[in-house]
């Protein structure tokens, strides 16, 4: 954005020159060159500072990874990629039968310790049974009893279904695939309906004049020539490059060796943002400006900029 500036005043100088037939010699160019330095290095030291810009934004999405709770094979995928789904509808189904065989074998042995059970009871109401016998019927049939249920949730699991109101999106999985337990191996990825989070990547430098309320403007690439007003939502308190575990290792000074971005939540505000929201995939980039109230006679500067950088995005083969 910088360069933009150099070039509109060198455009500016040139138009100059030409239309007041100015010569060019020892006197002309040098002031032309050190009124430029000192006119464009002011400006943007002071615009930089109290109106950040950030190069780097990007809409974040929620995802949640996709692993069934029991391991078989998949029988059926009836989700298509990326169809709206509400919470509760079938992702796909896992073979049932070695499940439904395992339910029935536990139910079948139900019925005889329940009748262990009820046997023992009886006999120890009628003081011909002793209490060690009553306890061990009683154990073994609370313990089938949990096999049971046990079973039945797994049989209740064959079937995976939407956590949330979203879509599943680049669905690969098909039947004949084996799908199993293990949380490193999701099989389909789910997508959240709650929408997407623009976060603007702001230097350091600029911390000061990030305040939450501030205005704020974004440019996306998806969408030349149009720039949408918006608010800082949050400054987020944390970065990744200070981001500790629990480890058997000490902190030292040979991790992240660059300073890292203050990620800053922008909330659009544009009422015609809304008619090209659904048309943005998620993480799709964007250029943030922020606007404080420090020295705001030189924010129209930073908006033209912006402005111009978003025309630029017609440019794409040379952007």
């Amino acid at each position: 954005m910088d360069l933009l500036l150099i070039l509109t005043y060198t455009a500016i100088c040139v138009a100059i020159f030409k239309i007041f037939k100015i010569p060019l010699n020892k006197w002309s160019v040098p002031t032309a060159v050190l009124g430029g330095i000192v006119l464009i290095g002011g400006l943007v030291l002071t615009m930089n500072y109290n109106h950040p810009y950030s190069e780097i934004g990007r809409q974040y999405f929620v995802t949640t990874p996709i692993v069934p709770n029991v391991t078989g094979q998949v029988i059926e995928v009836p989700v298509k990629g990326n169809q709206l789904l509400q919470k509760g509808d079938v992702l796909f189904r896992l073979d049932p039968v070695p499940f439904q065989n395992k339910l029935d074998s536990l139910e079948s042995r139900l019925v005889a310790v329940e009748a262990d059970f009820v046997r023992a009871k009886e006999l120890f109401k009628r003081a011909a049974g002793s209490k060690r016998d009553l306890d061990l019927a009683t154990s073994k049939f609370d313990d089938l009893k949990a096999q049971v249920a046990q079973a039945m949730y797994q049989l209740e699991q064959t079937t995976v279904r939407a956590p949330a109101q979203g879509y599943a999106t680049q669905v690969s999985l098909r039947p004949g695939m084996r799908a199993a337990s293990l949380p490193l191996r999701p099989v389909m990825v789910f997508v959240s309906a709650e929408g997407h989070y623009l976060i603007g990547w702001f230097r350091q430098n600029s911390l000061l004049r990030l305040e939450k309320g501030n205005e704020a403007e974004v440019a996306f690439d998806g969408i030349p020539g149009m720039v949408f007003s918006g608010e800082i939502q949050m400054v987020v308190p944390a970065m990744a490059e200070g981001q500790i575990q629990p480890s058997g290792n000490l902190i030292n000074v040979q991790g992240p060796q660059r300073p890292g971005r203050v990620p800053v939540l922008i909330n659009i505000t544009d009422p015609r943002f809304e008619e090209y929201a659904q048309r943005l995939p998620g993480g799709s980039y964007a250029q943030v400006a922020v606007y404080s109230d420090h020295f705001s006679h030189v924010a129209i500067m930073r908006k033209i900029l912006l402005r111009m950088a978003s025309w630029m995005n017609y440019l794409f083969p040379f952007h």
